[in-house]
């Protein structure tokens, strides 16, 4: 265990990925052919029971099967051999059909696909929390008015409700994909040495294999990658959308800016020089998962092109890097529903950041209206100029523009924030319809 496994990984699912789980998922898939070829009648049912009663983790020496993994590079084949002599301790005659005619890559593909099932069990019950505390958030901020911000700067007021609301979609968009994923994913893989089967692999062994482990039967993928490489697509994308909310509220916590902050803990976010400070702990963490992942998702796509029907090098480099790349994504959304959850929000700090520009937020709102009268072109210069003069001398945009254009009158309302923030608040309504 590394020193920031409970740092950068969701607590929550170390046990999924334990040594123990991993080998117990290999051991179900190992039963679950013994079970299909029994019910098709390619082995005897009294040796398929005790087969099952055998691919318990506690009849295997991890520790033993951890150091064999290297002399037969990859995990079945030293598993296979232990279980098989455990079993033939309690019946020799059941242990002749231990992984019949089965090779490696069937079990720890099909293992794994068991692995990824649970995962995105608890990822989706991880997305409807996040995505029911940023429906909730939305609701509360619907009406509270902030600066709208492009290439970090001041650009002109909108709502912090249409700002989470775009949080809101993205997350949405994620539990979609990972939806309409599941029936390409949730396989098995079982075809023997190349992928043709044999005398006990067959279509009917498939079927009930598949049925066994409540997975789809498939056509053999052991070099097709697709499904598993599309599955780490969804993750980086997913872990992408919870850096960019990490990124926002990072920035919005900013001394200068001041207007979002993380929930205040005992201990969270200081410093260990400047007892002053509030830092953005739960968001770096975010944001550095987000960093890497991208990495791990070149990996798996890079790993695609694999040579006939199976890769020397590329298929194992799936492994490690899957298995990274789930508990990343897994520790982002595991701290963004905290951070979230108990967002503080400081419409005061927003409505007063908004006067530091001295109404040079509501240029294009003067401009539109100007351009009424003037003519678009005309307008837009007039403003501009208006705006350089009152940086020059340090005045509020409305007096400069009433000094050049006495003519005009009632722009009151257009230096009104409520005024400027478009169509924010009815996008934002039309958002929450979706999930009411």
């Amino acid at each position: 265990m590394s020193l920031y496994t409970e740092t950068f990984y969701a607590n929550e699912l170390t046990e999924l990925f334990s040594d123990r789980e991993s080998v117990t998922k290999l051991l179900n898939v190992e039963a679950a052919l013994a079970q299909a070829q029994a019910e098709v009648g390619l082995i005897p049912s009294t040796a398929s029971k005790i087969i099952s009663e055998c691919c318990v983790v506690d009849a295997i020496d991890i520790n033993a099967l951890k150091s064999d993994i290297v002399l037969g590079g990859n995990v079945a084949i030293p598993l296979v051999k232990q279980l098989t002599k455990a079993i033939k301790n309690r019946d020799f005659e059941a242990s002749k059909y231990v992984h019949l005619g089965a090779t490696s890559q069937d079990i720890i593909d099909t293992a794994t696909i068991l692995t990824i099932k649970e995962y995105v069990v608890w990822l989706e019950g991880k997305l409807e929390v996040l995505q029911h505390a940023l429906v909730q958030l939305t609701k509360d901020h619907v009406h509270t008015i902030m600066m709208g911000r492009t290439l970090l700067q001041q650009a002109k007021p909108m709502t912090f409700g249409m700002k989470s609301a775009g949080w809101l979609e993205g997350i949405s968009r994620t539990r979609t994909r990972l939806n309409e994923l599941k029936s390409r994913l949730f396989c098995i893989q079982l075809g023997g040495a190349v992928g043709s089967g044999n005398a006990n692999i067959t279509t009917e062994v498939q079927m009930a294999f598949a049925k066994n482990l409540d997975l789809n039967a498939s056509f053999p993928w052991q070099s097709q990658r697709d499904s598993l490489a599309e599955f780490a697509s969804v993750l980086g994308v997913l872990s992408g959308s919870l850096g960019k909310i990490a990124k926002d509220i990072s920035l919005l916590m900013q001394t200068e800016v001041g207007e979002v902050f993380e929930g205040a803990e005992e201990g969270k976010g200081g410093s260990s020089t400047m007892p002053h400070k509030r830092n953005p702990v739960g968001c770096a963490l975010i944001l550095s998962n987000a960093t890497r992942t991208p990495g791990l998702v070149a990996t798996m796509l890079t790993a695609m092109p694999q040579e006939h029907e199976r890769s020397a090098g590329l298929w194992h480099a799936e492994w490690e890097t899957l298995t990274q790349l789930m508990n990343l994504t897994g520790g982002s959304l595991e701290k963004s529903v905290d951070l979230i959850t108990n967002l503080e929000v400081n419409k005061d700090r927003m409505l007063q950041n908004m006067e530091i520009t001295n109404g040079l937020i509501y240029a294009e709102k003067v401009s539109l209206y100007l351009s009424k009268s003037l003519g678009k072109m005309q307008a837009h210069e007039s403003v501009k100029k208006a705006c350089t003069l009152a940086l020059q001398q340090r005045k509020h945009l409305k007096e400069v523009v009433q000094e050049m254009h006495p003519q005009i009158e009632s722009i009151e309302d257009l230096f009104k924030p409520e005024n400027a923030i478009g169509n924010s608040v009815v996008w934002t309504e039309n958002i929450l319809k979706k999930y009411s």
